[in-house]
């Protein structure tokens, strides 16, 4: 009854590690509550009361008929739901399990399951989030919501790309967080605090003047957020961004983050969990 089970073919494998995921990222959902209703909960309300923050805002300063020809709240959401995505998936990355922690310490567990597990949870809490808050609008505001939004398949296409860019980023600040754990939470809290400026979500990109554009278009948010918007309204055709961008970034990230996190496990020591 000591003896490690292990898959003898890769179909087993496969559903090894697709089971180990699962469990995991219900893991990781209930962290923050022991109910894994209330977890949930907690995070779509978080993402409600972003939107009516900044709903509040936009009509206090006057700024709303400022924005698109359209659905002044789908514009907001289109920049709230991908910013709030990519930061999320940046801080689950970050925050995964390490090659030093004691969960390391079960044999079918690796570092790459807790990451992908870890983004998954976010994606799973996004994407209720997003159903939750169109459903409540629609029911009560405005019954024509779906119309509003051209062609849906790109937009969700574009959430997609702000988390896989999220998490790309997420790798290059887990490969040096062992290193320099002090610098990379810094880092880490600047570049999240930064998109609440940089990701484009209160205005439209193309409004900006061209000597501007080259603040923002570093961001792969910058990018998604302009193209989503792009793909909802009818009458809006981004000009200052490309989603090809975000695709090659997204890649070159993951490939340097892989790669440091695989230099990193190598050299795991226990002595690290004191330092973080």
């Amino acid at each position: 009854m000591f003896q490690k089970t292990v898959p003898t073919n890769r179909v087993s494998s496969a559903v090894n590690i697709l089971e180990l995921t699962y469990h995991n990222t219900v893991r990781e959902i209930r962290k923050a509550h022991g109910n894994a209703f209330m977890s949930i909960a907690v995070s779509v309300f978080q993402s409600l009361l972003f939107v009516l923050f900044f709903y509040i805002m936009f009509n206090i300063m006057g700024v709303k008929g400022l924005a698109l020809r359209g659905d002044f709240v789908i514009f907001l959401l289109t920049g709230i739901f991908l910013f709030m995505t990519h930061n999320k998936a940046v801080g689950a990355v970050l925050s995964s399990e390490g090659p030093s922690s004691p969960m390391m310490q079960h044999a079918p567990m690796n570092t790459v399951i807790s990451i992908f597990s870890g983004m998954l949870s976010v994606l799973y809490i996004q994407m209720l989030a997003i159903f939750f808050i169109l459903f409540i609008y629609d029911v009560t505001l405005n019954p024509y919501v779906l119309t509003e939004i051209v062609d849906p398949a790109p937009v969700m296409g574009m959430l997609l790309l702000a988390w896989i860019s999220g998490g790309s980023v997420g790798m290059v600040f887990l490969a040096m967080k062992p290193w320099l754990p002090g610098l990379t939470a810094t880092l880490s809290n600047v570049y999240k605090r930064a998109n609440m400026i940089a990701s484009g979500k209160m205005f439209v990109a193309n409004s900006l003047p061209a000597f501007m554009v080259s603040l923002f278009d570093w961001n792969p948010l910058f990018h998604t957020i302009d193209q989503a918007r792009g793909y909802t309204f009818i009458n809006y055709v981004p000009r200052n961004s490309n989603w090809e961008y975000v695709v090659y970034l997204s890649l070159t990230l993951l490939m340097i983050g892989l790669m440091g996190e695989f230099y990193t496990r190598k050299h795991a020591s226990a002595s690290w969990s004191a330092r973080r």
